[in-house]
């Protein structure tokens, strides 16, 4: 029912009033409800700047455990892996070894339990291979106890023989070389002449070079440290202490060291040059434990007419020791990322090639650990690199430059593109992230092959050469002193390049001992090993 108007001025007025007091009150109430949002909304915006910050640190988290699991794989790879990374190269060949030698005993029995058959019969074995025509023939002759037919008594003559071959040895002897020198004597002035004796690697010492250099590669080449020779030789009869065979090691360093140098020389004038570097501990006895050392390798390029690979060994692996034995050299440097080289780098003149080995290492190592569809497409990318670099190894230079820029150059393209995209999507501090980002970083030098026939698409070809010294530290544990380092570096420059080359080791430096004590500075390229030419061996009866 409406209200009823106002009869009276007061009832107007108070109407009026009534109607101020509830508006008052209405704006209050308005202003306290405005206020109350306000505060809402500003507490509504810092817990919305909290939750961003949590998502990010989440994010940030989640990066980092994957990570931690990315590592924890990979090194649970290593420790339990089925793969032959889960073993070393040697204790797995040693077992690979047994299993062969289980195997042929199996076989052994079943052939000695089966039944005969008839030739037809018999299974196709394979054919075993002839064997090497440079091996000496020793013979041993069967005849028949008598001459006369079993069957009828007549005699028999001879139509021809049966020859089969076995391969046999003959354990290392010891022998004694006797220098007999005749001499001679004037009756008229009574002076006495003798022939002179041959200049010695040792001046007056026991050992002959064939023993020297037996023992140069026994731990070199084949990581025999000297007491385990000294046990191998009194096995043979002989008693030589180990501190003998090191006293002729240190003697021989002196002898070997022009050698050494020239062949660095010749190394470093090259237009290219792969460099690595492998840590070795080093025995401290003042500090009750060993210290590390770096052997520093050095090695020409697969394709250049010169091969040869030369080490340094250093007490650290900061960037003096390269700095120091690469001074004399200019040109393209292929080594992996370290930082080490990178003043070496900035020199007038030198470039630098990177190595498509290691960035692939990063990214199989996510894909071993996580099965990263990302990684495995990575890796497919490279290896169409690699896929064409296999048709490529017996051009020239030239055409193997061609053919790269033709290939492999698009597919580079293509890789870079789709690199940059996928770490803009990717967490930085992942594992697929760092592999990501180390490509990306060395992109230049990565597509640097491309331009120059001469270089490799990785630098394995120097890690070849580092190999045989990573498996010989588990039988020699470490060197003996910083002097030791040295005296190895010179003798595996000498032998790993020997067997660039082709050449037997032991008969180089057999022979190398022998010209050495006459040789003068003129003479030295002569016996560098891409120079030497097998000698004829003497026929020694003992």
């Amino acid at each position: 029912m409406p209200h009823a108007l106002p009869e009276s001025v007061e009832e107007l007025k108070a109407l009026a009033s009534s109607l101020l007091n509830h508006l008052s009150r209405s704006n209050g109430e308005i202003e306290r409800y405005s206020a109350v949002v306000e505060q809402n909304a500003l507490e509504i915006a810092q817990h919305r700047a909290v939750l961003d910050a949590r998502e990010a640190q989440i994010k940030e988290l989640s990066a980092y455990i994957e990570k931690l699991k990315f590592e924890l794989a990979r090194y649970q790879r290593w420790r339990f892996g089925k793969s032959a990374e889960a073993l070393p190269a040697d204790q797995l060949a040693l077992w690979e070894t047994e299993l062969d030698a289980d195997i042929a005993a199996v076989e052994s029995r079943l052939e000695a339990a089966a039944p005969e058959t008839p030739a037809s019969d018999e299974k196709k074995k394979p054919r075993r291979r002839r064997l090497p025509d440079s091996l000496p023939r020793v013979e041993q002759r069967y005849d028949l106890a008598s001459h006369a037919c079993p069957e009828c008594g007549e005699a028999l003559e001879q139509i021809g023989e049966d020859i089969s071959e076995q391969l046999d040895i003959i354990p290392a002897k010891f022998f004694v070389r006797r220098h007999v020198r005749a001499k001679y004597c004037c009756r008229a002035c009574e002076h006495v002449h003798t022939a002179p004796l041959p200049a010695q690697p040792i001046d007056k010492g026991l050992p002959a070079p064939g023993l020297l250099a037996h023992v140069v590669i026994g731990k070199h080449l084949d990581h025999l440290p000297l007491y385990r020779q000294e046990s191998q030789f009194a096995r043979m009869g002989v008693e030589l202490s180990r501190s003998t065979l090191a006293g002729w090691l240190g003697q021989l360093q002196v002898l070997v060291e022009p050698l050494g140098a020239r062949l660095t020389e010749h190394l470093l004038t090259e237009r290219m040059l792969h460099a690595d570097e492998t840590p070795v501990p080093v025995l401290d006895p003042g500090a009750g434990k060993t210290a590390t050392g770096y052997l520093w390798a050095y090695r020409s390029g697969p394709w250049s007419p010169l091969q040869a690979v030369a080490f340094d060994f250093a007490m650290s692996r900061g960037k003096e020791a390269p700095k120091r034995f690469l001074a004399p050299f200019c040109g393209t440097l292929l080594v992996d990322g370290y930082a080490g080289y990178g003043e070496i780098l900035k020199r007038p003149g030198m470039s630098e090639a990177a190595c498509w080995a290691h960035a692939r290492r990063h990214f199989f190592d996510v894909w071993e650990a996580t099965k990263s569809p990302t990684a495995h497409t990575a890796l497919a990318e490279i290896g169409k690199l690699y896929d064409i670099e296999r048709g490529l190894k017996d051009l020239s230079p030239e055409n193997r430059a061609a053919e790269r820029g033709r290939r492999a150059a698009p597919i580079l393209a293509e890789f870079k593109a789709w690199l940059e995209n996928t770490y803009a999507k990717s967490p930085p501090r992942s594992a697929l992230g760092k592999a990501l980002l180390y490509t990306l970083n060395r992109w230049r030098p990565l597509q640097r092959y491309l331009d120059d026939g001469h270089l490799n698409i990785d630098n394995n070809p120097v890690e070849n050469a580092i190999r045989g010294i990573a498996l010989g530290r588990r039988n020699w544990l470490f060197a003996g002193s910083e002097g030791g380092g040295q005296r190895a570096a010179l003798f595996y420059s000498l032998i790993e390049t020997a067997k660039l080359n082709g050449v037997d080791p032991h008969a180089y430096l057999n022979h190398v001992l022998t010209k050495l004590p006459t040789a003068k500075a003129k003479d030295l390229d002569a016996l560098l090993p891409w120079n030497y030419r097998p000698q004829p061996t003497p026929a020694i009866i003992v």
